[in-house]
């Protein structure tokens, strides 16, 4: 599974690595967060090392769908259902400074986007409530959205009716991140890509261990997804899901516009041209059917039932790629950015953006650096000082006891499951795997280009029964997200080891 923006791509890969370097500032993980991150630092004088354990872009910033837009379906109306107008406006705010700030990167690297009007859209009459909310909510922090009747639409797939934001922008996630990373070794800074960071220490000095040595700096930023520290807990302050895109050639009209559902399941409309992608006119990428990781009844399922809408609704439509992204959400909807825990205002970190990381992440990156060039609170702008002192709310903790009592009930039925299902079993047909007992251990046990492997299916994290992918053939954690190829080999999340190689039993 390989997005439509990775095609033909060769992403920079930086430097060969120096163990034990010293450097202003490193950051850790080169997508849209770290690599804005870093060239914002090192346009400010700063030097800096930005540490990727694959390739520049690897995971969401290289897969999403290259929307970037301050409507973010049902994002703003969620905000204002559980915090105050001043939040919602600082949240917006934010967007609008990350929004300008990379569309100004753009313009200055010639990187292409479009200009397009978003929508957010209800498929059924059921779901006007919430488009109704989120045009509230939206008007409240000053954008100026319209509503839309069905006629006004004036589209062939289900659509009743939307709240519409003119003059946002389309762009290819990947050629944004590339010249990101361009800028920052042409300015001077280092890229080190496939190199694993394993942990981080503030004390005696702060300093970053990986897999072929430590590197030293006085800053460290973790821009990860989930954090791969568990200082604050973050991992169960947060929940994580995959969701998917297809993309398509199509015969026929496609729309100039992108759109969003706010009812279920969810369906992501984004339109493509030669002025903000690779693909060729009359490309369109769909997406949505998002689920939490590792608790899906069937993700290739997922991905075939968009196939089959899409075809439905554009017919003639001829699907050239399928991939898929993981996105974190806060419980208290606003993304987390600041300083560790414990980290004695040395680590910092960003995560949370809830699928709309091309704004949220250069906001992150402006609070980052705000920070860490050691700016007074007097002069950042406001929408960081109200976001940066906000306070937990009731509904945060209650959303975060309802994602608990979840991850709870997904641990106990992995290690039940796996009881059921004693060896000797089947060897998986290709693209298949399952979890079974073997001396009352989970052993995962998987097909994958003719070749059948079996590893330890314990998340080395905090010990989830891990879940097979059918989709993308990896192991998934149903407790906070972790992923591993079918050889055991790391993907993402907060678990910061492989999954353990067992042999293989002559039975499996």
């Amino acid at each position: 599974m390989k997005p439509l923006w990775k095609l033909d791509r060769t992403p920079p890969t930086g430097t060969p690595f120096d163990p034990g370097a010293r450097h202003d500032v490193i950051v850790v993980g080169a997508g849209l967060t770290g690599l804005s991150t870093a060239v914002m630092l090192t346009r400010a004088g700063l030097d800096v090392a930005v540490l990727e354990s694959g390739s520049v872009g690897e995971l969401a910033s290289g897969g999403n769908t290259g929307k970037l837009s301050l409507l973010q379906a049902q994002r703003l109306a969620e905000i204002r259902r559980h915090h105050s107008a001043e939040l919602l406006q600082a949240y917006v705010d934010g967007n609008r400074a990350g929004m300008d700030w990379l569309t100004g990167f753009a313009d200055h690297a010639g990187v292409p986007y479009e200009r397009r009007i978003d929508h957010t859209y209800a498929q059924t009459a059921d779901g006007l409530e919430s488009v109704r909310a989120q045009h509230a909510a939206a008007q409240e922090a000053g954008l100026p959205t319209r509503m839309l009747t069905r006629g006004e639409l004036n589209v062939d797939f289900p659509a009743v009716g939307a709240v519409a934001l003119d003059d946002q922008v389309t762009i290819d996630p990947m050629q944004v991140s590339e010249a990101l990373a361009s800028e920052l070794l042409s300015a001077g800074g280092i890229l080190h890509t496939g190199v694993r960071v394993t942990a981080t220490h503030a004390l005696p000095e702060p300093r970053v261990e990986t897999t072929v040595g430590p590197m030293f700096a006085q800053h460290i930023v973790i821009a990860t997804g989930y954090p791969i520290l568990d200082r604050g807990l973050y991992f169960a302050k947060m929940r994580a899901f995959r969701s998917y895109c297809v993309s398509f050639r199509v015969p026929g009209g496609i729309p100039d516009s992108t759109f969003i559902s706010t009812d279920q399941p969810t369906r992501s409309i984004r339109p493509v041209s030669a002025s903000d992608g690779p693909g060729a006119a009359a490309q369109l990428v769909v997406g949505g059917n998002g689920h939490p990781v590792g608790r899906s009844d069937g993700e290739r399922a997922a991905v075939d039932e968009l196939v089959e809408w899409t075809q439905k609704f554009f017919p003639g439509a001829e699907e050239t790629h399928r991939w898929s992204a993981q996105d974190y959400e806060s419980h208290n909807q606003i993304p987390f950015v600041g300083a560790m825990p414990r980290g004695l205002g040395r680590i910092r970190f960003a995560t949370g953006y809830a699928k709309w990381g091309l704004s949220n992440a250069p906001a992150a990156a402006l609070r980052l650096t705000t920070e860490i060039l050691g700016a007074s609170w007097h002069d950042r702008p406001g929408w960081m000082v109200k976001i940066g002192t906000r306070l937990t709310v009731p509904a945060d903790l209650a959303r975060g006891a309802v994602e608990g009592v979840k991850v709870a009930a997904a641990a106990t039925k992995g290690w039940v499951d796996a009881e059921k299902t004693p060896v000797p079993v089947p060897r998986p047909v290709e693209g298949e795997g399952v979890v079974a007992n073997r001396g009352g251990l989970p052993v995962g046990i998987s097909t994958v280009d003719g070749v059948t492997r079996a590893v330890d299916a314990v998340c080395p994290h905090l010990g989830g029964v891990l879940d097979w992918n059918d989709a993308e053939c990896t192991w998934d954690c149903p407790l906070h997200a972790s992923r591993f190829a079918a050889d055991g080999t790391r993907i993402e999340g907060p678990a910061l080891s492989d999954l353990k190689k067992l042999p293989r039993a002559p039975e499996d």
